[in-house]
């Protein structure tokens, strides 16, 4: 396998390296492949597979698409607190929680879920989802894991009194995301997709997602109107871990495990993002086939790596070497981070 050097003159391989690994009956079942990089201020820290692979951050990058909401000054002026922020950053499971706060958020702007542009799908806890089925109730918007982002979005268009397609490519929020993300990466972006909720998504690579997550880890209050922003960011998630996902999520199970050390954030296609601010680090990783039960034990294992978390705690277990289990609840295998990552 072809090889590059990092800052430091440490190797990293071209392809794709083991992320993830399936056993059944003791035998290696399947393995996933990825790419991981783990970055500072200066660059790349430590990498395995190809830290230049063009990826789609998906929802991973939301603390960089919610920085318009502090920047443009929205957010004091709407009187945001951290739990909007939080929400702002999540892709969260539709319970009762999301749907309560994401909708008093729109009331207080003084619009209503019609105003969202991000569509509407089942939740993903399953008390509401139960409690819409009871009652002959379809869901809504405020159901949607992204709703949180968008209420960021509707705040910004009324603070500067932009129109309501809001999602549409040339739109002045989407461009200033566009400007954040190329700033934040250090590169210029290689493309843009439109994501699930029908934001515009923009591909960089995952080199750029690293050193994006790194100035979010490095970034001090003091230092500017930016800096600032992503400090009140990383907080409010670390602060609410609930709110950033749900009961049963990686992303609020290992941040509860890491107790203010780190703010993770997933995204749909096998990305995962770390930032850990007392160490100034931050951590971008991609399972080639999309698969999150790859990225979840990778995430877990490189903040084991790092000394964030410990092996042993059960949140971590969870994520990082989960059991399996057939549907007569017989144990049929386990998950395990690849032992490269550890």
């Amino acid at each position: 396998m072809a090889r590059a050097s990092g800052k430091d003159g440490r190797k990293v391989d071209i392809g794709a390296a083991p992320l993830a690994e399936l056993w059944r009956g003791g035998v290696l079942e399947s393995t996933h492949l990825g790419h991981v990089v783990i970055c500072d201020s200066k660059g790349i820290i430590e990498a395995w597979g190809n830290p230049s692979a063009v990826i789609f951050p998906r929802s991973s990058c939301k603390m960089i698409q919610a920085l318009p909401l502090i920047e443009s000054g929205a957010a004091a002026s709407h009187g945001l607190g951290s739990q909007h922020l939080a929400l702002a950053c999540a892709s969260h499971e539709g319970a009762h929680l999301h749907v309560e706060k994401t909708g008093r958020w729109l009331a207080d702007l003084g619009l209503n879920e019609a105003d969202l542009r991000c569509g509407a799908h089942e939740p993903a806890d399953k008390i509401e989802r139960n409690r819409l089925i009871k009652n002959d109730e379809s869901p809504c918007q405020l159901h949607n894991n992204c709703s949180g982002k968008h209420c960021g979005f509707l705040t910004v268009v009324r603070h500067q009194g932009w129109g309501p397609e809001y999602h549409e490519i040339d739109h002045p929020l989407q461009q200033a995301i566009r400007q954040a993300t190329e700033e934040l990466a250090g590169e210029e972006i290689s493309g843009w997709g439109i994501d699930g909720c029908s934001a515009p998504n923009f591909a960089i690579s995952l080199e750029g997602l690293g050193r994006a997550m790194a100035a979010f880890a490095t970034a001090h209050e003091g230092q500017g109107l930016r800096a600032e922003a992503m400090v009140a960011l990383r907080q409010a998630m670390m602060a609410h871990p609930d709110l950033v996902a749900g009961e049963g999520r990686a992303c609020t199970g290992l941040m509860r495990a890491a107790g203010g050390r780190a703010a993770v954030k997933t995204g749909a296609e096998g990305v995962f993002i770390g930032i850990l601010p007392e160490r100034g680090i931050g951590v971008a990783l991609k399972a080639v086939d999309g698969n999150h039960r790859a990225s979840e034990a990778a995430i877990a294992a490189i903040l084991v790596r790092l000394g964030i978390v410990e092996a042993g705690d059960p949140q971590v277990m969870r994520w990082l070497n989960p059991v399996q289990k057939n549907w007569r609840g017989l144990v049929t295998g386990e998950v395990r981070a690849a032992p490269g990552l550890m």
